[in-house]
């Protein structure tokens, strides 16, 4: 029988979008379900103008125990895409992408879709004694959600594969020595800090922050002479909004800016 409850739950904090992984019965593995409203939660985080940031966090013991191969397996050999056609991206591989910032928070077991989740968002921190593998080497597969194509990037080739051909697991410490994640903490204080970053992204000027991504993500996706390119052309654009006059309104007064995202 076919469990009627969401995976996925949201609340509204402000300017900030809480996106919370909720089966956690199952260790939050990711099934069709769980994967379909994913998709859809943050496709209506990127289409609502009053949202600024966004966190990704899950209840229980783990983040994700990775993808329910029994179900999804057979979904993706059928040709199926993980997400709903048209929703954006939360791998930020296809078209539509991302740009509105997204931290990330884990804790326990973070394993395959978690790891290339982690390596799509922005900011990303982990709990002390969080455990991690990209173990679908192990099954016969391989990682087919962006890390092969994230982790050399972040890690370097070899701390990469050291993981990725091996489907070992390994500890928190050793994701902050290799860029995996930016913070770990202690477990009674992931989830605040977390939101502390996001509501600190949401009080920045919105359109700067999206500038930002924008910008970065040039220069990833399409090399560096192409950021490069479009530096002075984004900034004139900025220059032009409300914003910026707010922001040097703000250090004129030294106070911290109140910025609406015009």
């Amino acid at each position: 029988m076919t469990d009627p409850r969401p995976r996925i739950v949201t609340e509204r904090d402000g300017y900030v979008l809480h996106i919370v992984l909720d089966r956690a019965d199952k260790m939050n593995a990711f099934d069709l379900q769980m994967l379909r409203e994913l998709g859809e939660a943050i496709t209506a985080y990127e289409e609502d103008p009053e949202l600024r940031c966004a966190v990704l966090h899950a209840n229980g013991d783990n983040f994700t125990a990775g993808l329910d191969l029994a179900e999804v397996g057979p979904a993706v050999r059928g040709g199926e895409p993980l997400f709903p056609k048209g929703s954006v991206d939360p791998l930020s591989l296809h078209d539509p992408k991302r740009k509105k910032p997204l931290v990330m928070a884990v804790q326990g077991w973070c394993l395959t879709i978690g790891i290339e989740l982690l390596l799509a968002a922005d900011i990303r921190l982990a709990a002390e004694g969080t455990r991690f593998g990209q173990i679908e080497i192990n099954r016969g597969i391989f990682p087919f959600g962006g890390a092969t194509i994230r982790l050399p990037e972040v890690a370097g080739w070899g701390n990469a594969m050291r993981w990725l051909l091996t489907g070992d697991r390994f500890e928190a410490a050793e994701a902050l020595r290799i860029g995996l994640v930016q913070e770990v903490v202690a477990p009674a204080q992931l989830r605040n800090r977390a939101i502390e970053i996001a509501q600190t992204v949401a009080k920045r000027a919105p359109l700067g922050v999206y500038a930002t991504i924008r910008s970065a993500r040039t220069a990833q996706l399409q090399g560096t002479q192409a950021a490069v390119d479009e530096l002075l052309t984004i900034a004139r654009e900025l220059m032009d909004t409300e914003d910026a006059e707010e922001g040097v309104r703000s250090f004129v007064e030294r106070r911290e800016g109140n910025f609406k995202g015009r």
